[in-house]
């Protein structure tokens, strides 16, 4: 099964009202496979708080089951980034966390 543009979008809702706000936009360029590549435009070029943003963004999409990678073409997440998020996922399964309950959908707590 394949997640389209528009669930993508809709995912990341709490962090698209804030780049609403700075002019930033998401643009959804492939979700092939599972393979999600963004490229993060407008307000967010030169901005310095990109790099929180794609964090946010990777953190709320590995959570959907259909997703398999997150990729910013631009190179918004730097490696570092995604190796913590990937760790803090793999602490939560591991502890059998479920963010449902009670934490924030979408963020990084």
């Amino acid at each position: 099964m394949s997640i389209t543009a528009e669930e993508i979008l809709a995912e990341i809702g709490p962090v698209q009202e804030v780049l609403d706000a700075h002019d930033g936009i998401v643009n959804v360029i492939d979700t092939t496979d599972g393979n999600i590549m963004l490229s993060l435009d407008g307000g967010c070029n030169g901005c310095s708080s990109t790099p929180m943003t794609a964090m946010q963004i990777y953190y709320s999409l590995k959570k959907l089951d259909h997703v398999n990678d997150v990729i910013f073409v631009n190179g918004e997440l730097p490696e570092y980034m995604r190796t913590f998020i990937d760790q803090k996922m793999a602490k939560e399964a591991a502890e059998g966390n479920n963010t449902d309950e009670g934490e924030p959908q979408g963020e990084i707590v």
